[in-house]
Protein backbone atom coordinates (compact mmCIF):
# COMPACT_ATOMS: atom_id res chain seq x y z
CA UNK A 1 0.00 0.00 0.00
CA UNK A 2 3.04 2.49 1.23
CA UNK A 3 4.77 1.80 -2.70
CA UNK A 4 1.03 2.69 -4.67
CA UNK A 5 0.87 6.28 -2.43
CA UNK A 6 4.37 7.22 -2.82
CA UNK A 7 4.23 6.45 -6.51
CA UNK A 8 1.02 8.57 -6.86
CA UNK A 9 2.31 11.14 -4.69
CA UNK A 10 4.76 11.66 -6.89
CA UNK A 11 3.05 11.37 -10.32
CA UNK A 12 0.81 13.95 -8.64
CA UNK A 13 3.80 16.38 -8.12
CA UNK A 14 5.15 15.79 -11.43
CA UNK A 15 1.91 16.89 -12.74
CA UNK A 16 1.64 19.96 -10.32
CA UNK A 17 4.85 21.29 -11.65
CA UNK A 18 3.54 21.04 -15.35
CA UNK A 19 0.76 23.18 -14.13
CA UNK A 20 2.39 25.64 -11.89
CA UNK A 21 4.83 26.08 -15.19
CA UNK A 22 2.18 26.57 -17.41
CA UNK A 23 0.25 29.09 -14.95
CA UNK A 24 3.78 30.90 -14.83
CA UNK A 25 3.86 31.25 -18.59
CA UNK A 26 -0.10 32.69 -18.39
CA UNK A 27 1.13 35.22 -16.03
CA UNK A 28 3.92 35.94 -18.24
CA UNK A 29 2.01 36.06 -21.13
CA UNK A 30 -0.59 38.26 -19.54
CA UNK A 31 0.95 41.07 -18.68
CA UNK A 32 4.80 40.18 -20.75
CA UNK A 33 7.60 42.72 -20.65
CA UNK A 34 11.39 41.92 -22.86
CA UNK A 35 14.45 42.27 -21.93
CA UNK A 36 18.32 41.48 -22.63
CA UNK A 37 19.65 40.05 -19.34
CA UNK A 38 23.28 38.85 -18.59
CA UNK A 39 23.82 35.16 -16.86
CA UNK A 40 25.18 35.57 -13.89
CA UNK A 41 25.68 31.96 -12.70
CA UNK A 42 24.55 28.45 -14.69
CA UNK A 43 23.12 25.45 -14.05
CA UNK A 44 20.76 23.09 -15.16
CA UNK A 45 18.37 23.63 -12.31
CA UNK A 46 18.81 27.40 -11.51
CA UNK A 47 20.69 30.23 -13.46
CA UNK A 48 20.53 33.61 -12.42
CA UNK A 49 20.22 36.68 -14.17
CA UNK A 50 20.51 40.13 -13.97
CA UNK A 51 18.31 42.49 -16.29
CA UNK A 52 16.58 46.30 -16.77
CA UNK A 53 13.46 47.24 -17.49
CA UNK A 54 12.85 50.09 -19.69
CA UNK A 55 11.81 51.79 -16.00
CA UNK A 56 15.73 51.59 -15.56
CA UNK A 57 15.45 49.52 -12.42
CA UNK A 58 18.30 46.58 -12.34
CA UNK A 59 16.32 43.09 -11.83
CA UNK A 60 17.99 40.23 -10.27
CA UNK A 61 15.38 37.30 -9.33
CA UNK A 62 16.07 35.62 -6.38
CA UNK A 63 14.63 32.34 -7.77
CA UNK A 64 16.42 32.78 -10.82
CA UNK A 65 15.35 32.50 -14.65
CA UNK A 66 12.25 29.43 -15.53
CA UNK A 67 13.92 27.21 -17.96
CA UNK A 68 17.36 27.61 -17.35
CA UNK A 69 19.40 24.76 -19.30
CA UNK A 70 22.23 25.33 -21.63
CA UNK A 71 23.33 28.65 -20.30
CA UNK A 72 26.58 29.78 -19.72
CA UNK A 73 27.80 32.42 -17.16
CA UNK A 74 28.36 36.03 -18.88
CA UNK A 75 25.86 34.84 -22.07
CA UNK A 76 23.68 37.92 -22.83
CA UNK A 77 19.75 36.61 -23.25
CA UNK A 78 16.51 37.48 -24.33
CA UNK A 79 14.24 37.41 -21.34
CA UNK A 80 10.30 37.64 -20.89
CA UNK A 81 9.14 38.92 -17.84
CA UNK A 82 5.84 39.53 -16.29
CA UNK A 83 5.75 43.19 -15.62
CA UNK A 84 4.04 43.01 -13.00
CA UNK A 85 5.81 41.11 -11.16
CA UNK A 86 9.71 41.08 -12.87
CA UNK A 87 10.84 38.39 -10.27
CA UNK A 88 8.83 35.83 -12.52
CA UNK A 89 10.55 35.64 -15.61
CA UNK A 90 11.62 33.34 -18.35
CA UNK A 91 14.09 32.62 -21.40
CA UNK A 92 12.48 34.18 -24.36
CA UNK A 93 11.24 31.22 -26.95
CA UNK A 94 11.00 28.72 -23.50
CA UNK A 95 7.71 27.63 -22.02
CA UNK A 96 6.32 25.38 -19.92
CA UNK A 97 6.69 22.26 -22.90
CA UNK A 98 10.27 22.06 -21.60
CA UNK A 99 9.01 20.49 -18.74
CA UNK A 100 6.87 18.11 -20.01
CA UNK A 101 9.48 15.58 -21.26
CA UNK A 102 11.45 15.44 -17.63
CA UNK A 103 7.75 15.21 -15.71
CA UNK A 104 6.99 12.50 -17.93
CA UNK A 105 9.82 10.71 -17.73
CA UNK A 106 9.80 10.82 -13.68
CA UNK A 107 6.09 9.86 -13.77
CA UNK A 108 7.51 6.69 -16.19
CA UNK A 109 10.02 5.61 -13.77
CA UNK A 110 8.14 5.69 -10.86
CA UNK A 111 5.90 3.46 -12.59
CA UNK A 112 8.49 1.33 -13.48
CA UNK A 113 9.96 0.85 -10.11
CA UNK A 114 6.33 0.76 -8.88
CA UNK A 115 4.71 -1.99 -10.22
CA UNK A 116 7.14 -4.62 -10.03
CA UNK A 117 7.46 -4.02 -6.45
CA UNK A 118 3.57 -3.66 -6.20
CA UNK A 119 2.84 -7.63 -8.19
CA UNK A 120 5.83 -9.06 -5.65
CA UNK A 121 3.77 -7.80 -2.62
CA UNK A 122 0.56 -8.76 -4.04
CA UNK A 123 2.22 -12.16 -4.58
CA UNK A 124 2.97 -12.73 -1.18
CA UNK A 125 0.21 -11.66 0.23
CA UNK A 126 -2.26 -13.77 -1.43
CA UNK A 127 -3.37 -16.26 0.43
CA UNK A 128 -2.30 -20.03 -0.35
CA UNK A 129 -5.67 -22.28 -1.86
Amino acid sequence: MGVLVVAIGVSALAVLLVLAAWRNDHTIDSDRGVATAEVLSAGARRSAISFVTPDGVNHNPKLGVLYPTKLTVGQRIDVEYAKSDPELVRVAGRDARVALVPAGSVIVVTWLLALPVLWWVRRRTRPLS
